[in-house]
């Protein structure tokens, strides 16, 4: 039996609830594997802060460093005033730089897009997201977006490498570098150098307005999607929603040292505690994770088994056209290993 620590975050609504399934199935498959996970829970997010004052315990921190793996679910963050969100906090602490978030379509979901298969890599370090803003005076407020040499290549490498080992063909970098020339040009500048180092890989770059557009009229044309954190997160979700929305798709911010493995969806907590969320996105997290750690075989088991419940469409739930509930969806899940 090989065992696994892990560190996990429920998160905020419907939190709780999504990561009981997703550990759930994975202990299931696990006892069919021969992997043992053990779970080291925190509670951190908003409900966290409410109750303790704390948004992250500092207990989560040595179990991260100790664990270098967690599973986290949603995490709700206040708009436009209050505390900073938990991810930006987390992605800068262990410079977890690349943000991964493969979209596929899983059979038996109504869609206006058939077939989809691409994947996005967002730089998650920098741009916009680093926070560095001030209010210069009551009626102009400044936020500073910064692009590095090292962080643009970095996230290159990561997509250009994932590429080549996967046997994706293509790569599309978007950026804004006809308005944004020192900016956004240097990310292209270090794109295009990783690039020539890729030569079966095509290399293609779009602006990303104009990628907005491409993608609705023509996702098809995309395979890998390189990008900079605040395009990356708009992108992210937009094609989402080719596949059934953020409550399907799963999402893996990764640095050297560390990994977050993470529901990319909000807390819903006009649905908490009522048996209708959908695990979906958190259990393919939870699968990227498993290849992250070396358990191909717990990880293709579980993702077989959602194929086929998404294939037979009967215990589905309700915001992918079903009427099954949280619980009887998991235990679907567990029936289908």
């Amino acid at each position: 039996m090989r065992t696994h620590k892990i560190t996990l975050v429920p998160g905020d609504g419907i939190g709780p609830e999504v990561a009981a399934a997703t550990t759930s199935i994975l202990e299931a498959a696990g006892q069919k594997t021969g992997v043992e996970f053990l779970w080291d829970r925190y509670d951190a997010g908003a409900e966290a802060f409410e109750r303790t004052g704390e948004l992250i315990p500092k207990a989560f921190y040595t179990s991260l460093e100790a664990t270098r793996v967690a599973l986290k679910g949603p995490t709700a963050t206040p708009i436009g005033a209050g505390f900073s969100s938990i991810n930006v906090a987390l992605r800068k602490k262990y410079d977890l730089y690349a943000n991964f978030r493969p979209v596929k379509t899983l059979p038996g979901l109504k869609s206006n897009y058939k077939d989809i298969d691409l994947i996005i890599f967002r730089e998650n370090t920098e741009d916009l997201y680093a926070g560095l803003e001030l209010m210069i005076n009551p009626d102009i407020a400044q936020s500073l977006k910064i692009i590095t040499r090292k962080g643009s290549t970095r996230i290159a490498e990561s997509a250009f490498a994932y590429a080549r080992k996967h046997g994706r063909k293509k790569i599309h970098s978007i950026h804004k570098a006809n308005i944004m020339k020192m900016s956004d040009g240097l990310f292209l500048e270090c794109c295009r150098k990783v690039a020539k180092d890729y030569p079966e890989i095509q290399y293609i770059e779009h602006i990303v307005d104009n990628t907005c557009m491409q993608l609705v009229l023509n996702p098809w044309q995309y395979d890998v999607i390189l990008t900079t954190n605040l395009y990356g997160d708009i992108l992210s979700d937009l094609c989402s929603a080719f596949v059934g929305g953020l409550g399907l798709v799963p999402g893996a911010n990764l640095g050297k040292e560390h990994a977050i493995f993470e529901a990319v969806h909000g807390s819903a907590p006009d649905i908490a505690g009522q048996d209708k969320a959908n695990p979906t996105a958190l259990l393919q997290s939870a699968v990227l994770m498993l290849h992250h750690i070396d358990e191909p075989d717990t990880a293709n088991l579980i993702h077989a088994a959602l194929v086929k419940v998404y294939a037979e469409g009967k215990t589905l739930t309700g915001d992918v056209g079903g009427t099954a509930g949280t619980k009887a969806f998991t235990e679907a899940i567990i029936a289908a290993l």
